[in-house]
């Protein structure tokens, strides 16, 4: 072989070396980018949407998931482990789903109970009130030691994805300094004739101008919760009016969305869906109260459309009259 065939078949080796670990660089930083990421359409604000977007959680009590961009979440648990040596809880357990009925057992110190038993309350994420029982000993209770309990609870279908369960220490006196609770959050199922819907709410911190002029009123911003409604003929205006109702968890506050509706005598007075799927939506608002700028009628806008458009069927929202949520 001559020598210029061999310094060729050299400099091709090299160069094909070269290649390959700038190759091998740049897929392993893809890699690390895209792992760095959050999952498109993916929001992260509080454990179970940690954990749905499969970032990677922690087998602790409680649980803890972590996302790419150094945020940990937690998982609520109530305060079980702050009341471990006063009541435990063994059905149902901290963000158990659950359905009505549910039955309650565990075991609580003799001086939890009061004639051989003690309350408890459910509640949706509202704080509605959705049913309440009497705990009763299954033992003598007249001790200080651990005393086994059980009750069965009805409650009523919540509109809420969830809720909490509450185990009050019974209090005859009446003072406030006698007063305990546990607090068992809960996840509810779908009871038949109930389905889970989104409803469309604003996040102006995931809308904000790059260059520091506030919230730019786009689609960026909305914010989905989660609800249950009877499955009826009219879902969909059942959905909007839900929307319409506001009503935000403390949670869904505190991660940063907000809601302008309930407006005052802003109400939907019907609906309906035509064969090429526009779903006409006609309000009242003798108030004017969903007026104003543009942003501000542009996001109660894109909040109803989205919501509807959620559905299937819905292709297109026409909101009548034509003259209201104008800016």
């Amino acid at each position: 072989m001559k020598k210029s065939d061999k310094i060729l078949l050299a400099s091709l080796a090299v160069l094909a070396a070269v290649g390959l670990v700038i190759w091998y660089y740049w897929d392993k930083v893809d890699q690390e980018e895209d792992g760095s990421q959050q999952p498109q359409g993916a929001v992260v604000n509080n454990f179970d949407d940690c954990a749905s977007a499969g970032y990677a959680v922690a087998e602790s009590y409680p649980r803890q998931c972590s996302t790419p961009d150094g945020r940990t979440f937690v998982e609520n648990i109530g305060n079980e482990l702050e009341k471990a040596d006063l009541i435990r809880i063994a059905s149902p357990r901290p963000n158990d789903t659950v359905q009505s009925p549910i039955r309650i057992t565990g075991k609580a110190r003799g001086f939890w109970f009061f004639e051989a038993s003690f309350p408890a309350k459910i509640y949706d994420a509202n704080g509605k009130e959705l049913g309440t029982a009497i705990v009763a000993a299954t033992e003598d209770w007249m001790t200080e030691e651990f005393v086994p309990f059980e009750a069965m609870m009805e409650f009523k279908a919540p509109t809420t994805a969830t809720g909490t369960l509450i185990l009050q220490k019974d209090n005859p006196s009446g003072l406030p300094e006698n007063d305990d609770q546990l607090v068992v959050p809960l996840k509810f199922g779908m009871a038949e004739g109930v389905q889970q819907v989104s409803l469309y709410y604003y996040n102006a911190s995931k809308d904000q101008d790059p260059a520091g002029s506030g919230a730019k009123c786009s689609e960026a911003g909305l914010a989905e919760v989660k609800r249950n409604v009877r499955a009826e003929d009219s879902l969909v205006e059942d959905t909007i009016k839900m929307l319409l109702q506001g009503g935000l968890t403390a949670e869904e506050k505190t991660a940063g969305i907000s809601a302008e509706f309930p407006l005052p005598e802003f109400e939907l007075e019907g609906s309906s869906l035509d064969a090429n799927g526009v779903l006409t939506l006609t309000f009242q608002d003798p108030q004017s109260k969903a007026s104003g700028g543009s942003c501000r009628v542009g996001v109660l806008r894109m909040e109803i459309e989205a919501t509807a458009k959620q559905f299937p069927e819905v292709k297109s929202v026409r909101i009548m009259p034509e003259d209201i949520m104008q800016p």
